[in-house]
């Protein structure tokens, strides 16, 4: 876990440069899901609300909806995870990322949680 990420609970997480947000999925999210196989991802330009769903990760055991952390506006998506969704598994906090957003309302980054936090937070879900 990098210390400059921050997460949501539905176990999203956001690196932030500015205004723009990069989105993926955490490390403890990845290990639930298992191998991942398949992800859709949002169109660029979609605005969306914080909770909304915005993309689905399909893995061998499950298909699992993404939430936005944050809401805004998708300005980039990894179009690598097209074509090697694996990268999920191997770099989720890096390499993985799903897709990048310009925040519309930036006081709603202070309700993810830090890394410390959200190491409880996964602890107490076992």
């Amino acid at each position: 876990m990098s210390s400059d990420l921050r997460y949501s609970e539905e176990h999203e997480w956001v690196l932030l440069d500015g205004d723009i947000a990069t989105v993926g999925i955490s490390d403890f999210a990845q290990q639930q899901l298992g191998d991942v196989v398949f992800v859709e991802l949002p169109d660029v330009g979609r605005a969306v609300e914080r909770g909304a769903e915005i993309a689905v990760v399909e893995s061998v055991k499950a298909a699992s909806e993404i939430y936005a952390p944050l809401s805004g506006e998708v300005v980039e998506i990894n179009d690598a995870l097209t074509d090697e969704p694996a990268k999920v598994n191997e770099s989720p906090e890096g390499d993985g990322w799903f897709f990048k957003m310009r925040l519309t309302n930036a006081a709603e980054v202070a309700e993810l949680m830090d890394a410390a936090a959200y190491k409880t937070f996964t602890d107490e879900q076992g």
